[in-house]
């Protein structure tokens, strides 16, 4: 069983409330959202593996066993171009889960009237390999889900 950290501070609230229909309807894949705090604060891995992906906006982590995992910081955050976010990993590095990836402030991403919510989801599986969800108030780091 894997358990997917969570990479902020905040409130668990489930992909339904992100506004964004593509992982709104968990078509990017399974998984749940935070709603960050609106203070500056590291973006921490979710598991512990090698990033395949890191972008200022958004990284994924891969296990051993090829298991992915997306944090998205922000929806539509691309169109920033990196700016706020400061990445403090490198692509290809293996890293332990609650690493810090990236740092940036949730409240600057709404000051530019963007949603700062921070998706988390399972990549390339069916809907049914995560479980225990949780909702409400989360440490980064806290467990968010379960992954079969």
């Amino acid at each position: 069983m894997l358990k997917v950290l969570s990479p902020v501070p905040g409130r668990a609230v489930g992909l339904s409330e992100v506004p964004d229909p593509v992982f709104a309807q968990g078509m990017v894949g399974p998984g749940t959202a935070v709603q960050p705090t609106n203070e500056p604060h590291e973006a921490l891995a979710p598991i512990t593996g090698t990033i395949v992906k890191l972008h200022p906006h958004a990284f994924a982590v891969a296990d051993d066993e090829g298991r992915g995992v997306l944090a998205h910081l922000g929806i539509d955050t691309v169109k920033l171009e990196g700016q706020g976010f400061e990445k403090l990993a490198t692509e290809g590095e293996r890293i332990e889960a609650g690493t810090p990836l990236v740092r940036w402030n949730p409240a600057d991403v709404a000051a530019r009237e963007l949603s700062p919510i921070v998706p988390v989801v399972a990549l390339d599986v069916a809907s049914d390999v995560i479980s225990r969800a949780v909702t409400g108030e989360v440490a980064a780091g806290d467990v968010l889900f379960q992954w079969a």
